[in-house]
């Protein structure tokens, strides 16, 4: 292992050797950082372009936000929360009180769907804020973060500390193969003996109903299937999948130190259980059905959608465990764009996830102008794309099935014959 001193007049390094190395930069200003292990590894992409490793540190991209975006604003965060309040109820009332009195069956039908669709949208942003407590974000306050968090997120079926906890976990190792938590890609051999083949050849294409069938049941049912089997997480060989789940207090997702607010996690669900059986009895099926099931699963339904994109794109990498470091995992991450929804109902949690990836404690208000700052030393490293959400999905389900590689660095391939064919 050789050793490289060089200056630079930023943070954007572009270092041309090939070799393992452990570089270390001085800039301008005398500031020291040493970069990770392997200098301007490369892969190729889904679709054949070359993808280089980035070999920034993360006192780089930490040196570059400034101060205030910090600053977490206890006041500000809570009129978020109320805003959403205030339009749950407000479409709340106006449903339940004019479509009713609609004259054709067509048109209540019309209305109480785009009603299920508004509200899940604010039921997200609900979520949203939810999450942003989970990180601590929310405020200066750990107990205010936590017992709005748990309020927030029980009201939607979401135990919160068991997410919180596993999610942090995410947040530590996204990117890394064997130990990142949520939309971890099995790798060509794993996919291989999923479909119980022996070779990658003898599997058939995909047809387009069949992704679509997949993405289906993905989008409908794998929040709670996250939940309840850890899907898409890492494996327990030994443990049956119902007990690798965020209810049980002793799943190996946990630490033993997690136990009693895994049980407080748990409490919050059957109060909110509760709750919500008082609403069936006293409403009847069709009032909870439309005001609050149906809006569920189109919140459940967002946050899938949303973190899937995220993670999963044919030029993102993920690394084995010789090649990751939290710089490069934080880095395999994209922001992308969703019109008026997503900065407005969403909080820019689309819009500004790269950032969130490497600072996960900025309030979302901050997220913008700190997004700003990383990307002059992200530099070409920082993902985006604008194309339709809804686009890109059926893209990243028809290309992104595995990963392969063979230096650490393992790219997105598919059996769809789509880019790039993956190795024999």
């Amino acid at each position: 292992m050789s050793s490289t001193t060089f200056t630079t007049d930023n943070n954007n390094i572009n270092n041309s050797n090939n070799n393992k190395e452990n570089v270390t930069i001085t800039n301008r200003k005398g500031n020291i950082s040493t970069l990770s292990n392997t200098q301007q590894l490369t892969a190729i992409d889904t679709f054949g372009n070359v993808f280089e490793v980035p070999n920034y540190s993360i006192k780089d991209i930490l040196k570059a936000i400034p101060s205030h975006c910090y600053e977490r604003r206890v006041l500000q965060s809570f009129s978020y929360v109320f805003r959403d309040l205030a339009f749950l109820g407000i479409f709340y009332y106006l449903a339940n009180t004019f479509i009713p009195t609609l004259p054709s069956i067509y048109l209540r039908f019309l209305a109480w769907s785009i009603y299920t669709i508004v509200q899940g949208l604010f039921g997200t942003g609900i979520w949203v804020l939810a999450h942003e407590c989970g990180h601590q974000a929310f405020s200066d306050y750990g107990w205010v973060n936590d017992l709005t968090g748990w309020v927030l997120h029980s009201s939607l079926l979401v135990p919160y500390f068991s997410w919180k906890y596993s999610h942090g976990k995410h947040h530590k190792a996204t990117g890394h193969l064997t130990r990142d938590t949520v939309f971890v890609p099995p790798t060509k051999e794993e996919y291989k003996a999923k479909n119980f083949v022996s070779k990658l050849e003898e599997l058939s294409e995909d047809s387009p109903i069949v992704t679509l069938y997949q993405l289906i049941t993905q989008q409908l049912g794998g929040w709670l299937a996250y939940l309840t089997t850890n899907v898409t997480g890492q494996k327990y060989p030994n443990r049956s999948k119902w007990s690798v789940n965020h209810f049980v207090p002793n799943s190996p997702i946990f630490e033993t130190r997690d136990y009693w607010f895994i049980v407080l996690s748990d409490l919050g669900i059957l109060i909110q259980s509760i709750i919500l059986y008082k609403v069936y009895s006293k409403f009847g099926g069709f009032h909870f059905l439309m005001n609050y099931f149906i809006p569920y699963l189109f919140v459940n339904h967002w946050l899938v959608f949303i973190t899937y994109l995220q993670h999963t794109s044919p030029e993102m990498p993920h690394y084995d465990h010789e090649e990751w470091n939290f710089a490069r995992g934080a880095a395999a991450t994209i922001d992308r764009e969703f019109g008026f929804i997503g900065p407005f109902c969403f909080h820019d949690i689309i819009e500004t996830h790269v950032l969130h990836h490497y600072v996960s404690r900025i309030p979302f208000y901050n997220a913008r102008e700190a997004s700003e700052a990383i990307k002059k030393v992200m530099g070409k490293h920082y993902k985006h794309s604008d194309e339709n959400m809804f686009v890109s999905l059926w893209k990243s389900a028809r290309s992104c099935q595995f990963v392969d590689g063979e230096n650490g660095v393992r790219m997105f391939r598919n059996k769809n014959n789509i880019g790039i064919k993956p190795r024999d």
